[in-house]
């Protein structure tokens, strides 16, 4: 089972995935979690360029097609070397983004062709569907409040943060939720929609109570 965590900057996914593994693990369960862009070798490496803004060469700036592309390129070694592996091992995979990040940053963010993007998706992704998708959903104003909060307590120098898509202006940031709340109206039974803004362990339990319901 692939399972994809999704949502716009600071929405709290990446917490709430490494919690969820917590939880599957004392269930027994064989579990694991990669994350977009990353997870590899080469993704990583890639990841830096995308998500820091010393790291791509911004003197010239990353075209919308390239930042496309470079996501792909990610997604296809992580599919390949990492992903596909472990699902035909029996393994449940827990993905911090995956394809619906790219349809709303690149789509509905960037104003990318949204056919194009989502068949670009499906090569890179090589016939890997997720079996389910939680959306954690906040305000923009307060998931970029987080966002900045934790790149201010980091401690990385100034060229080592991620904060490429943080300094992006509010408006891409609205149309990347947006992009997230049509898909979840258009396929409510594999993404399920969980309200971000309460606090962190009702959270976890509702997204626990939907895992164990399904699985039993």
């Amino acid at each position: 089972m692939l399972i994809t965590f999704e949502g716009i900057e600071g929405c709290g996914k990446t917490t709430q995935l490494a919690m969820l593994l917590g939880h599957l693990r004392k269930k027994g369960m064989d579990v694991m979690a990669v994350r977009e862009p990353g997870g590899t070798a080469l993704g990583e490496k890639v990841r830096a360029i995308l998500l820091n803004r010393h790291g791509g060469g911004e003197k010239e700036g990353i075209s919308h097609w390239s930042e496309l592309f470079l996501y792909e390129a990610c997604r296809a070694q992580l599919v390949s070397r990492v992903i596909a592996p472990a699902l035909e091992d029996g393994r449940i995979v827990l993905c911090d983004r995956f394809t619906d990040s790219t349809v709303a940053y690149q789509g509905y963010g960037r104003g990318l062709p949204l056919d194009a993007v989502t068949s670009i998706n499906g090569w890179a992704a090589q016939g890997i569907r997720q079996d389910l998708t939680f959306l954690i959903d906040c305000p923009v104003e307060v998931g970029l409040g987080r966002a900045w909060s934790r790149i201010g307590s980091g401690g990385a120098a100034p060229e080592e943060r991620e904060d490429r898509f943080e300094r992006e202006e509010i408006e891409f940031h609205e149309r990347v939720r947006r992009g997230y709340l049509e898909m979840a109206a258009k396929e409510p039974e594999r993404i399920r929609l969980i309200d971000g803004s309460r606090e962190i362990p009702d959270i976890h339990r509702e997204i626990c109570d939907i895992i164990d319901g399904m699985m039993g």
